[in-house]
């Protein structure tokens, strides 16, 4: 509740911001984002970051398999087998590649 309390309280004092910034300051702070996230520097990043977190969760994943594999229920295990399957691709959900 605290978390949801919190939030809300975000949303008011951005839109008392935004309302009171106005049109002008909202597409400057648009484009600011825009140049920031065309960055080749933060899109490596970003593409790098990807890359670990895809990474430690096929190590956890694996960790996982080895120690709870075989008391799982076949149809949860077959399950896994095909999501795995078919996320298997070079590129991922944003165009990047697995390399």
């Amino acid at each position: 509740m605290r978390y949801r309390l919190t939030f809300i309280a975000g949303l008011a004092v951005g839109y008392v911001f935004g309302t009171r910034a106005g049109r002008e300051r909202y597409e400057q702070l648009r484009k600011a984002a825009r140049r920031v996230a065309e960055n080749p520097a933060v899109r490596n990043t970003a593409e790098t970051a990807a890359l670990g977190g895809r990474q430690a969760a096929t190590k956890a994943f694996d960790k996982v398999s080895a120690k709870v594999g075989d008391r799982m229920p076949q149809s949860v295990t077959d399950r896994v087998r095909s999501l795995r399957e078919q996320r298997a691709s070079d590129e991922d959900d944003w165009g990047t590649s697995n390399t």
